[in-house]
């Protein structure tokens, strides 16, 4: 398998994703601004993403898969049906009983959450937090499913699959949002729709490229399977590990509920950019390592194992550093082409493009976890993951009271930021140090190319930023959006054009697995 190329599918499929949840933003923007109702809706979408990575895409997956490619690669067919069997009855009948608890409870984790809400606004997340908790369930049994279809190395319909959350929440807020109150609700519905749209999907995939489980009713027995009981000692440590990053989350929410009106949805304006290339990046090329390596670990390739996290880290370079760069130097261009309309004011232009700038800072920290800590979960190494994200948790916090007096809401996405450059730094630290990761020779030459190579991009970048009336353009849409692009490409050729010059090439970065 070309890892590459494989990882290229895997992005560019996530890029449709996150390019229709970039228009979602952009319709939130235009229909509901930024604002009290606003800060409502994300608080109370933030409480069902808290469970869906705990249960998705952090412990479970982690967990989960190298034990799944160990029973594929080992067990017989039989066996292998016997997991996943008992893995999704176990996991269905918990996802229900959470989701259940997390309806009736609320009005509680939403005063744990947010209490400086308006109290209007936090009726109005109470509610939304009501309807939108059972989309952790469902998501968490759609991770089940990606995990499945990754392990047999199908990776098409779990990148496509979150572009069905972002399709349903379009078509409510345009269908919804005059007949609701708070129009707010539209979202929450489209939520919950594209909750069950992403589950329905993998059932048809996983019939025809690999296996569909089978939920039973003997909870019992399922729990208590050997794989089961396994998977929850694995998870326990990385539950810890991913709670410890969701607390930091939640802590900083609820101080930003206590800032000015909108700072809750200045931060998520910015994260939705933040996420493409996280996403694009150390999302794709996590989802691709993450199965190599544990297979690479379950055949005791030392070699090939610390090959691929090179690859990955190399690559890393490249594509996370002209992007903080980029979002660092054309934030506030950004922000007014892609948000500044409707209700959504120059001043919430420039408040989100400052948050922005800020997580920018932390870009290669962020995506160089996403590559890092599968090296520790290919080995079912989930303590010292845990280990290390209670100091960055405790980091963060500190940096919060030196940061958010001077920065207000900025403060908090630099504290995360300088936070995801510790984390990343740690981790890499303890795999050079137990050997498992050997870099190549040549990183001190290539990672400097890289780092001259950024001088044309941020220079035409940085004059483009400084020399239009990136907001006074509102109203002529098309002349802003074209030059946005134009520049955009222009640094974008630069930086191609010096990699090639100091001597980088495509096929330095090729791996087969």
């Amino acid at each position: 398998m070309n890892l590459l190329k494989t990882a290229s599918t895997v992005s560019l499929l996530t890029l449709v994703s996150r390019v229709l949840g970039l228009a979602r933003e952009i319709v939130v923007a235009r229909y509901f601004g930024a604002s009290a109702w606003t800060d409502a809706f994300n608080v109370a979408f933030r409480l069902p993403n808290l469970l869906r990575r705990l249960f998705a895409e952090g412990a479970f997956s982690q967990a989960f898969i190298p034990i799944l490619a160990q029973s594929h690669a080992q067990d017989s067919p039989e066996d292998e049906r016997r997991l996943l069997d008992d893995v999704a009855t176990t996991l269905s009948w918990i996802l229900t009983g959470v989701s259940l608890a997390g309806v009736l409870a609320a009005p509680a984790l939403v005063y744990l959450t947010a209490a400086g809400l308006h109290p209007a606004a936090f009726e109005a997340a109470v509610q939304m937090t009501r309807l939108m908790f059972p989309y952790a369930g469902l998501i968490s049994l759609v991770a089940l499913s990606a995990g499945i279809l990754n392990t047999w190395r199908h990776f098409t319909v779990p990148a496509l699959t979150p572009a069905l959350l972002n399709v349903a929440i379009i078509t409510a807020a345009l269908a919804l949002h005059r007949d609701l109150h708070p129009p707010v609700y539209a979202l929450a519905v489209g939520v919950i729709c594209g909750g069950v749209l992403q589950l329905a999907v993998q059932l048809p995939a996983l019939r025809r490229y690999a296996r569909l489980p089978r939920v039973h009713l003997n909870v019992v027995a399922a729990w208590r399977s050997p794989s089961v009981r396994r998977i929850v000692r694995q998870m326990l440590p990385a539950s810890l590990a991913v709670s410890v990053a969701q607390l930091s989350i939640i802590i900083n929410t609820q101080i930003a509920s206590h800032l000015r009106p909108g700072s809750v949805s200045w931060l998520s304006y910015a994260d939705r950019l933040m996420e493409f290339p996280t996403a694009l990046l150390g999302v794709a090329l996590g989802a691709v390592l993450l199965p190599s390596l544990s297979r690479a670990h379950a055949d005791g390739d030392s070699a090939r194992y610390s090959s691929l996290l090179d690859w990955g880290l190399r690559l890393t370079l490249v594509l996370a550093l002209p992007s903080a760069v980029a979002l660092g130097l054309f934030a506030q261009p950004l922000m007014a082409i892609l948000f500044n309309y409707g209700r959504f004011n120059a001043f919430d232009a420039a408040q989100s493009a400052l948050a922005l700038r800020a997580y920018g800072v932390g870009l290669i920290g962020l995506i160089g976890v996403k590559i890092l800590a599968p090296g520790f979960y290919a080995k079912r190494d989930l303590r010292t993951p845990v280990k290390l994200a209670l100091i960055v948790l405790v980091t963060t916090q500190a940096l919060n009271l030196v940061f958010v007096p001077r920065l207000a809401h900025a403060g908090l996405a630099l504290a995360i930021a300088c936070g995801a450059l510790l984390n990343a730094a740690l981790l890499l630290h303890g795999l050079l140090r137990r050997g498992s990761y050997r870099p190549r020779p040549g990183w001190g030459g290539f990672a400097l190319r890289v780092v001259v190579a950024q001088l044309p991009l941020a220079a035409i970048l940085g004059w483009g930023a400084a020399h239009f009336p990136w907001v006074d353009w509102h109203g002529h849409d098309l002349l802003r959006l074209g030059t946005a692009a134009a520049l955009m490409l222009a640094g974008a050729a630069g930086y191609l054009g010096a990699l090639l010059l100091l001597g980088l090439r495509p096929a330095q970065f090729l791996h087969r697995d």
